[in-house]
């Protein structure tokens, strides 16, 4: 497939900054099923909304690539190297949603280009519209924005079906040389890798704190399961947190850290052993070495009294973790406690589609897939291709349109990105909406997916 791509100029990187020209090349996927009206909507408004913003003096280059089930129908690829060329030499670009390929070969074109561009942080913000039918009391509550490590946990696909010779000689390594005795059915279990590194771990922790101070959150939560998977998401937590008082200390506070300082404003006069014994109410029943831990952990936080004392910690962004199950159940009973999240990946998923149910569901949940060093980044549609309402000109192009704003944010493009939003907002208070909406609402008028471009367009 040849791409003749269109007049423009490169987008580049230096140093780690983006450098947007006036005209910049984005490669975009359409996309499959309704991918293709969800896209010729939602390329409607975003050239409004740029126009808008800027008057004519900035204006995106749109260079089409193939993926997917139009690729393969040309090219009899699902995903063509001039479609990762394209991405790698633009560096930003936009996507539809994609159909899995059935049968062998790539198992998700979607992690696909994770993994071939190393996209390693998905951005998922989860917010409410006022307006959207939600099925929870409070859902404008919601203002989140998740970090979700993007290449490795058990999407690193490293896995073997039950009964092949490969699941078997890797079982039998694992009894053999490693002394497993947990695996309770040998013989007929698949077995998986769960990789978790320092290096995935602290790049994602470092974007995230980056992401809290950039834009004024006052909080960052660490969400893992370590208290089961000790050495992979335990592992996370103990090295999220290492990054973030390592290369941010003047800007954060741990939970811990401000429990300390807090108990030495309250009374100057507390002794290390008074404050440790306040923050472990099992103090007294500890070990001589744990006693010992304790009063260390207060000792390191009130040696940031220079700067964090006298009440400065408040302003710091709090870095704390929370166990994945308790976060499931506590962004449904109290979500203004959650600013910004960072976690491993498959927590990430179930976080974030269980979040855009609270805000009114998953057509209008944007998302972006980075690599803040490389500059690369794909933002996406975070549904599925709905095949059964293809060509009918019916669903939501919301996730797409939403995901194209924080594309134009992240070029620097805010006050277009802005306008998007509004936009999309102040069409859906007027009760204009498609049928997933309309089905919800009393009184609203359903839209075309085209019609509802149209409207957001009107209230740019």
């Amino acid at each position: 497939m040849p791409l003749n791509p269109p007049s423009g100029e490169k987008i580049s990187i230096t140093r780690g900054a983006l450098s947007v020209p006036s005209h910049p090349i984005v490669p975009y996927v359409e996309g499959d099923g309704t991918g293709r009206d969800i896209w010729r909507a939602s390329q409607r408004v975003f050239d409004a909304a740029v126009e808008k913003a800027f008057g004519g003096k900035r204006k995106i280059a749109w260079l089409e690539v193939l993926a997917g089930e139009k690729a393969f129908n040309q090219t009899k690829e699902w995903l063509p190297a001039e479609t990762l060329d394209a991405f790698r030499t633009y560096l930003v670009g936009i996507k539809g949603p994609l159909t899995t390929p059935i049968g062998g070969g790539i198992r998700s074109l979607n992690v696909a280009l994770r993994q071939e561009l190393d996209l390693y942080v998905c951005l998922r913000p989860v917010r409410y519209f006022k307006g959207v039918p939600s099925p929870v009391k409070r859902p404008e509550d919601v203002d989140m924005v998740i970090f979700r490590e993007n290449t490795e946990d058990i999407y690193a696909g490293i896995e073997w079906a039950a009964g092949t010779p490969e699941a078997q000689k890797v079982i039998a390594w694992l009894q053999s040389e490693m002394k497993v005795k947990k695996i309770r059915f040998p013989e007929t279990s698949g077995i998986g890798i769960k990789p978790v590194s320092r290096e995935g771990t602290e790049r994602l922790v470092r974007a995230a704190v980056r992401y809290a101070l950039d834009f004024k959150r006052k909080s960052l939560t660490l969400v893992h399961k370590g208290n089961i998977m000790k050495f992979t998401e335990g592992a996370f937590r103990d090295w999220g947190y290492a990054l973030a008082t390592r290369e941010f200390r003047a800007e954060v506070v741990t939970e811990r850290e401000s429990w300390i300082l807090a108990n030495r404003e309250k009374d100057a006069s507390t002794t290390v052993e008074a404050n440790a014994r306040a923050i472990e109410p099992g103090y007294d029943l500890m070990t001589g070495d744990q006693k010992g831990k304790a009063r260390k952990e207060v000792e390191t936080a009130l040696a940031l009294l220079p700067t964090h004392g006298d009440g400065k910690w408040k302003s710091k962004v709090l870095v704390r973790d929370a166990i994945a199950d308790i976060v499931l159940q506590q962004v449904l009973t109290r979500p203004k406690d959650f600013e910004v999240i960072a976690t491993p990946n498959l927590n990430g998923d179930y976080l974030s589609d269980a979040l855009a149910a609270q805000v009114g569901g998953i057509g209008i949940a944007p998302g972006g897939n980075i690599n803040y060093a490389t500059g690369h980044a794909i933002f996406e549609a975070t549904h599925g291709t709905a095949p059964k309402y293809a060509d009918l000109d019916k669903v939501n192009p919301g996730s797409v349109i939403l995901s194209g704003g924080m594309m134009l944010r992240y070029l620097g493009w805010g006050e277009a990105a802005d306008r998007i939003e509004s936009a999309l907002e102040k069409t859906i208070g007027q009760k204009r909406v498609t049928y997933d909406f309309e089905r919800q609402m009393e009184g609203a008028r359903v839209l075309k997916t085209s019609e509802f471009a149209s409207a957001i367009i009107e209230n740019l």
